[in-house]
Protein backbone atom coordinates (compact mmCIF):
# COMPACT_ATOMS: atom_id res chain seq x y z
CA UNK A 1 0.00 0.00 0.00
CA UNK A 2 1.16 3.48 -1.07
CA UNK A 3 0.78 6.43 1.51
CA UNK A 4 -0.79 9.76 0.73
CA UNK A 5 1.54 11.70 -0.41
CA UNK A 6 0.95 15.41 1.44
CA UNK A 7 -1.63 17.16 3.60
CA UNK A 8 -3.68 15.01 6.56
CA UNK A 9 -4.86 11.59 5.67
CA UNK A 10 -8.94 12.14 4.96
CA UNK A 11 -12.04 9.22 5.15
CA UNK A 12 -11.52 8.97 1.22
CA UNK A 13 -7.67 8.29 1.46
CA UNK A 14 -8.50 5.34 3.66
CA UNK A 15 -11.05 4.19 1.59
CA UNK A 16 -9.24 4.58 -1.71
CA UNK A 17 -6.06 3.04 -0.38
CA UNK A 18 -8.06 -0.16 1.48
CA UNK A 19 -10.23 -0.91 -1.48
CA UNK A 20 -13.56 -0.28 -0.30
CA UNK A 21 -16.07 2.23 0.10
CA UNK A 22 -16.40 5.52 2.42
CA UNK A 23 -18.98 4.19 4.25
CA UNK A 24 -17.50 0.60 4.79
CA UNK A 25 -14.47 2.96 6.76
CA UNK A 26 -17.03 5.03 8.30
CA UNK A 27 -18.27 1.38 9.96
CA UNK A 28 -14.46 0.44 10.65
CA UNK A 29 -14.64 3.48 13.11
CA UNK A 30 -18.57 3.33 14.37
CA UNK A 31 -19.50 -0.14 13.65
CA UNK A 32 -16.72 -2.19 13.35
CA UNK A 33 -19.60 -5.11 14.23
CA UNK A 34 -21.09 -4.77 10.67
CA UNK A 35 -17.54 -5.55 8.92
CA UNK A 36 -16.13 -8.96 8.13
CA UNK A 37 -12.69 -9.07 10.31
CA UNK A 38 -10.63 -9.81 7.27
CA UNK A 39 -12.10 -6.26 5.76
CA UNK A 40 -12.10 -4.47 9.43
CA UNK A 41 -8.48 -5.51 9.54
CA UNK A 42 -7.73 -4.38 6.07
CA UNK A 43 -8.92 -1.28 7.15
CA UNK A 44 -7.61 -0.73 10.68
CA UNK A 45 -4.41 -1.48 8.82
CA UNK A 46 -4.83 1.70 6.61
CA UNK A 47 -5.70 3.68 9.52
CA UNK A 48 -2.51 3.38 11.04
CA UNK A 49 0.04 3.72 8.40
CA UNK A 50 -2.00 6.63 7.17
CA UNK A 51 -2.01 8.00 10.73
CA UNK A 52 -5.84 8.60 9.98
CA UNK A 53 -7.94 10.22 12.96
CA UNK A 54 -10.87 10.83 12.25
CA UNK A 55 -12.84 14.84 12.06
CA UNK A 56 -14.31 14.77 16.01
CA UNK A 57 -16.40 18.42 15.33
CA UNK A 58 -17.26 16.94 12.41
CA UNK A 59 -18.84 13.75 13.47
CA UNK A 60 -19.93 15.72 16.81
CA UNK A 61 -21.54 18.13 14.57
CA UNK A 62 -24.07 15.04 12.46
CA UNK A 63 -24.64 13.25 15.63
CA UNK A 64 -25.63 16.20 17.85
CA UNK A 65 -23.20 15.74 19.91
CA UNK A 66 -20.82 18.08 21.73
CA UNK A 67 -18.44 15.60 24.00
CA UNK A 68 -18.92 18.34 26.73
CA UNK A 69 -19.45 17.80 30.10
CA UNK A 70 -20.57 20.81 32.22
CA UNK A 71 -19.35 21.92 35.72
CA UNK A 72 -20.60 25.00 37.45
CA UNK A 73 -17.73 26.27 39.12
CA UNK A 74 -17.88 28.72 42.20
CA UNK A 75 -15.59 31.35 43.50
CA UNK A 76 -13.04 30.31 45.74
CA UNK A 77 -14.30 30.94 49.57
CA UNK A 78 -12.03 33.37 50.99
CA UNK A 79 -10.37 32.46 54.70
CA UNK A 80 -10.56 29.06 54.07
CA UNK A 81 -8.13 26.46 53.72
CA UNK A 82 -10.64 24.46 51.36
CA UNK A 83 -9.03 23.41 47.58
CA UNK A 84 -10.74 19.75 47.70
CA UNK A 85 -12.61 21.16 44.64
CA UNK A 86 -9.52 22.15 42.84
CA UNK A 87 -8.38 18.57 42.94
CA UNK A 88 -11.64 17.20 42.21
CA UNK A 89 -11.80 19.58 38.96
CA UNK A 90 -8.30 18.46 38.13
CA UNK A 91 -9.59 14.14 38.80
CA UNK A 92 -12.46 14.84 36.53
CA UNK A 93 -10.54 16.23 33.62
CA UNK A 94 -8.81 13.62 33.45
CA UNK A 95 -11.44 11.00 33.88
CA UNK A 96 -13.40 12.69 31.10
CA UNK A 97 -10.28 12.30 28.37
CA UNK A 98 -9.77 9.13 28.65
CA UNK A 99 -13.38 8.32 28.21
CA UNK A 100 -13.09 10.76 25.08
CA UNK A 101 -15.23 13.74 26.87
CA UNK A 102 -13.85 17.32 28.20
CA UNK A 103 -15.29 19.52 30.53
CA UNK A 104 -16.36 22.73 30.10
CA UNK A 105 -16.04 24.88 32.83
CA UNK A 106 -18.98 27.62 33.47
CA UNK A 107 -20.26 30.21 35.80
CA UNK A 108 -23.90 30.78 36.79
CA UNK A 109 -25.23 34.03 35.67
CA UNK A 110 -27.44 36.05 38.48
CA UNK A 111 -29.16 34.70 41.68
CA UNK A 112 -30.90 32.20 39.73
CA UNK A 113 -28.73 29.13 40.16
CA UNK A 114 -30.23 27.34 37.07
CA UNK A 115 -29.56 30.30 35.04
CA UNK A 116 -25.57 28.75 33.72
CA UNK A 117 -27.41 25.53 32.56
CA UNK A 118 -30.48 26.70 31.05
CA UNK A 119 -28.61 28.69 28.57
CA UNK A 120 -25.95 26.04 28.16
CA UNK A 121 -29.16 23.16 26.83
CA UNK A 122 -31.13 26.11 24.87
CA UNK A 123 -27.08 25.87 22.76
CA UNK A 124 -26.98 22.50 22.99
CA UNK A 125 -23.45 22.95 23.64
CA UNK A 126 -22.76 20.32 26.48
CA UNK A 127 -23.44 16.12 26.32
CA UNK A 128 -24.30 16.56 30.17
CA UNK A 129 -23.47 17.91 33.64
CA UNK A 130 -21.55 17.25 36.71
CA UNK A 131 -23.38 18.72 39.68
CA UNK A 132 -21.87 19.34 42.74
CA UNK A 133 -24.24 21.58 44.67
CA UNK A 134 -25.70 18.98 46.69
CA UNK A 135 -26.99 21.33 50.06
CA UNK A 136 -30.56 20.85 51.25
CA UNK A 137 -32.85 22.41 48.82
CA UNK A 138 -30.65 22.92 45.95
CA UNK A 139 -32.96 23.04 42.86
CA UNK A 140 -30.46 21.94 40.23
CA UNK A 141 -30.83 18.40 40.66
CA UNK A 142 -34.20 18.98 40.03
CA UNK A 143 -34.34 21.27 37.34
CA UNK A 144 -32.15 19.20 35.30
CA UNK A 145 -34.51 16.02 35.88
CA UNK A 146 -37.53 17.94 34.68
CA UNK A 147 -35.92 19.07 31.53
CA UNK A 148 -34.38 15.64 30.57
CA UNK A 149 -30.76 16.82 30.80
CA UNK A 150 -28.54 13.86 31.52
CA UNK A 151 -26.31 14.52 35.00
CA UNK A 152 -24.57 12.96 38.24
CA UNK A 153 -24.19 14.28 41.13
CA UNK A 154 -21.29 14.85 43.45
CA UNK A 155 -22.59 14.26 47.05
CA UNK A 156 -25.98 12.47 47.60
CA UNK A 157 -29.83 14.26 47.54
CA UNK A 158 -30.35 14.74 50.48
CA UNK A 159 -33.78 16.00 50.85
CA UNK A 160 -35.09 12.45 48.65
CA UNK A 161 -35.76 9.06 50.31
CA UNK A 162 -35.92 7.73 46.85
CA UNK A 163 -33.35 9.72 44.34
CA UNK A 164 -34.24 9.80 40.26
CA UNK A 165 -30.65 10.38 39.80
CA UNK A 166 -27.29 9.05 39.94
CA UNK A 167 -24.75 10.42 42.30
CA UNK A 168 -21.22 9.57 43.93
CA UNK A 169 -20.28 10.68 46.82
CA UNK A 170 -17.85 10.04 49.97
CA UNK A 171 -18.99 8.56 53.36
CA UNK A 172 -17.97 11.23 55.48
CA UNK A 173 -19.32 9.47 59.14
CA UNK A 174 -16.68 6.65 58.14
CA UNK A 175 -14.25 9.67 57.84
CA UNK A 176 -14.66 10.89 61.28
CA UNK A 177 -14.89 7.36 62.27
CA UNK A 178 -11.87 7.15 61.25
CA UNK A 179 -10.17 9.98 63.12
CA UNK A 180 -11.91 9.44 66.05
CA UNK A 181 -10.87 5.92 66.61
CA UNK A 182 -7.20 7.09 65.76
CA UNK A 183 -7.38 9.56 68.55
CA UNK A 184 -8.45 6.69 70.89
CA UNK A 185 -5.70 5.01 70.19
CA UNK A 186 -3.70 7.67 71.24
CA UNK A 187 -5.19 7.87 74.87
CA UNK A 188 -7.41 10.71 74.29
CA UNK A 189 -10.90 10.26 76.48
CA UNK A 190 -11.95 13.58 75.78
CA UNK A 191 -12.51 14.47 72.55
CA UNK A 192 -14.13 17.45 70.94
CA UNK A 193 -16.64 18.03 67.69
CA UNK A 194 -16.12 20.75 65.72
CA UNK A 195 -18.86 21.49 63.26
CA UNK A 196 -20.95 23.08 61.25
CA UNK A 197 -24.46 24.82 61.85
CA UNK A 198 -27.78 22.05 61.68
CA UNK A 199 -28.70 23.39 58.08
CA UNK A 200 -25.39 21.34 56.60
CA UNK A 201 -26.53 17.97 55.80
CA UNK A 202 -22.76 17.18 55.14
CA UNK A 203 -21.83 18.44 58.43
CA UNK A 204 -24.72 16.18 60.48
CA UNK A 205 -23.33 13.28 58.22
CA UNK A 206 -19.52 13.84 59.67
CA UNK A 207 -20.80 14.87 63.17
CA UNK A 208 -22.22 11.02 63.13
CA UNK A 209 -18.75 9.28 62.63
CA UNK A 210 -17.27 10.97 66.02
CA UNK A 211 -20.62 10.80 68.14
CA UNK A 212 -21.03 6.70 67.24
CA UNK A 213 -17.36 6.29 67.94
CA UNK A 214 -17.33 8.28 71.22
CA UNK A 215 -20.47 6.09 72.15
CA UNK A 216 -19.30 2.72 71.09
CA UNK A 217 -16.15 3.61 73.53
CA UNK A 218 -18.40 4.71 76.32
CA UNK A 219 -17.18 7.95 76.63
CA UNK A 220 -19.47 11.22 77.22
CA UNK A 221 -19.88 14.14 73.96
CA UNK A 222 -21.68 16.54 76.42
CA UNK A 223 -20.54 20.04 76.19
CA UNK A 224 -17.68 18.43 73.78
CA UNK A 225 -19.29 19.85 70.37
CA UNK A 226 -19.66 22.92 68.70
CA UNK A 227 -21.13 24.33 65.46
CA UNK A 228 -19.69 27.66 63.12
CA UNK A 229 -19.26 29.16 60.07
CA UNK A 230 -16.52 27.39 58.11
CA UNK A 231 -13.73 30.25 58.87
CA UNK A 232 -10.80 30.05 60.68
CA UNK A 233 -11.77 32.85 62.59
CA UNK A 234 -15.61 31.60 63.93
CA UNK A 235 -13.31 28.18 64.90
CA UNK A 236 -10.65 29.89 66.52
CA UNK A 237 -13.22 31.75 68.74
CA UNK A 238 -15.48 28.19 69.29
CA UNK A 239 -11.84 26.16 69.89
CA UNK A 240 -10.81 29.26 73.01
CA UNK A 241 -14.46 28.29 74.35
CA UNK A 242 -14.20 24.39 74.22
CA UNK A 243 -10.59 24.61 76.07
CA UNK A 244 -12.13 26.79 79.00
CA UNK A 245 -15.15 24.97 79.10
CA UNK A 246 -14.87 21.58 78.62
CA UNK A 247 -11.07 20.87 78.56
CA UNK A 248 -10.64 18.50 75.45
CA UNK A 249 -7.44 17.27 75.16
CA UNK A 250 -8.28 16.26 71.00
CA UNK A 251 -10.74 17.74 68.25
CA UNK A 252 -12.08 16.46 65.30
CA UNK A 253 -13.15 18.81 62.89
CA UNK A 254 -16.00 18.78 60.22
CA UNK A 255 -13.02 20.56 57.59
CA UNK A 256 -9.09 21.38 57.67
CA UNK A 257 -10.07 24.82 57.44
CA UNK A 258 -12.12 24.79 61.17
CA UNK A 259 -8.65 22.57 61.88
CA UNK A 260 -6.29 25.73 61.30
CA UNK A 261 -8.39 27.98 63.73
CA UNK A 262 -7.96 25.21 66.26
CA UNK A 263 -4.28 25.35 65.42
CA UNK A 264 -4.65 29.49 65.35
CA UNK A 265 -5.96 29.19 69.08
CA UNK A 266 -3.45 26.47 70.28
CA UNK A 267 -0.41 28.72 68.98
CA UNK A 268 -2.00 31.88 70.19
CA UNK A 269 -1.83 29.47 73.97
CA UNK A 270 1.76 28.16 73.08
CA UNK A 271 -0.40 24.50 73.32
CA UNK A 272 1.64 21.90 71.27
CA UNK A 273 -0.16 20.47 68.75
CA UNK A 274 -0.50 16.86 69.13
CA UNK A 275 1.71 16.72 72.55
CA UNK A 276 -0.70 18.62 74.48
CA UNK A 277 -4.00 18.83 72.36
CA UNK A 278 -4.45 16.41 69.23
CA UNK A 279 -5.92 18.27 66.21
CA UNK A 280 -7.53 16.16 63.29
CA UNK A 281 -8.92 18.24 59.76
CA UNK A 282 -11.22 16.61 57.05
CA UNK A 283 -10.41 17.04 53.45
CA UNK A 284 -6.17 16.52 53.27
CA UNK A 285 -5.85 19.75 51.79
CA UNK A 286 -2.85 21.35 50.71
CA UNK A 287 -2.62 23.79 53.85
CA UNK A 288 -3.14 20.60 56.02
CA UNK A 289 0.57 19.10 53.87
CA UNK A 290 2.76 22.04 54.23
CA UNK A 291 1.58 23.46 57.63
CA UNK A 292 4.65 23.19 59.92
CA UNK A 293 3.54 20.64 62.60
CA UNK A 294 1.32 18.69 59.47
CA UNK A 295 -2.06 18.71 60.14
CA UNK A 296 -3.79 14.82 60.16
CA UNK A 297 -6.81 14.94 58.19
CA UNK A 298 -9.75 12.20 56.17
CA UNK A 299 -8.82 12.31 53.21
CA UNK A 300 -11.24 11.80 50.06
CA UNK A 301 -10.57 9.44 47.15
CA UNK A 302 -11.42 11.97 44.58
CA UNK A 303 -9.53 10.48 41.95
CA UNK A 304 -12.25 7.54 42.31
CA UNK A 305 -14.98 9.64 42.87
CA UNK A 306 -14.26 11.24 39.32
CA UNK A 307 -13.92 8.42 37.67
CA UNK A 308 -16.95 6.84 38.54
CA UNK A 309 -18.30 10.03 37.66
CA UNK A 310 -17.27 9.66 34.65
CA UNK A 311 -18.22 5.74 34.17
CA UNK A 312 -22.34 6.67 35.31
CA UNK A 313 -22.20 9.77 32.88
CA UNK A 314 -20.69 7.57 29.95
CA UNK A 315 -23.37 4.43 30.45
CA UNK A 316 -26.22 7.91 30.79
CA UNK A 317 -25.18 9.27 27.44
CA UNK A 318 -24.46 5.17 25.81
CA UNK A 319 -28.28 5.05 26.47
CA UNK A 320 -27.31 2.05 29.64
CA UNK A 321 -28.17 4.12 32.66
CA UNK A 322 -31.90 3.66 33.03
CA UNK A 323 -31.94 3.03 36.97
CA UNK A 324 -30.52 5.93 39.05
CA UNK A 325 -27.11 4.63 40.60
CA UNK A 326 -26.07 5.39 43.95
CA UNK A 327 -22.04 4.99 45.03
CA UNK A 328 -20.48 5.66 48.45
CA UNK A 329 -17.05 5.46 49.09
CA UNK A 330 -14.98 5.75 51.95
CA UNK A 331 -12.56 8.03 52.30
CA UNK A 332 -8.43 7.11 54.33
CA UNK A 333 -6.92 9.10 57.00
CA UNK A 334 -3.45 10.96 56.77
CA UNK A 335 -2.23 10.90 60.11
CA UNK A 336 0.95 13.11 60.74
CA UNK A 337 1.97 15.41 63.75
CA UNK A 338 -0.51 17.32 65.01
CA UNK A 339 -2.11 13.93 66.75
CA UNK A 340 0.96 11.96 67.84
CA UNK A 341 1.69 12.54 71.42
CA UNK A 342 5.31 10.91 70.76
Amino acid sequence: MSKVQTGHPTLADVARLAGVSRQTVSNALNNPDLLRADTLERVRQVIEELGYSPNRAARNLRMRSSSLIGLRMHAVQEGTANAAMDRFIHSLVAASEQAGYHVLLFDGVGEDPVTGYADLLRATAVDAFVVTDTFLGNPQAKWLHEHGAPFVAFGRPWDAEAPRHSWVDVDGAAGTRLATEHLVEQGHTRIAWLGWRHDSPIGQDRRTGWEATMRDHGLATDDLDARVLDSVEDAARAAATLLDTAAPTAFVCASDTLAMGVLHTLWIRQIAPGRDVAVVGFDDSQVAQVFPVGLTSVRQPLEDVAVEIVRILSSLLGGRGAQPEGVLLAPTLAVRESSLRA
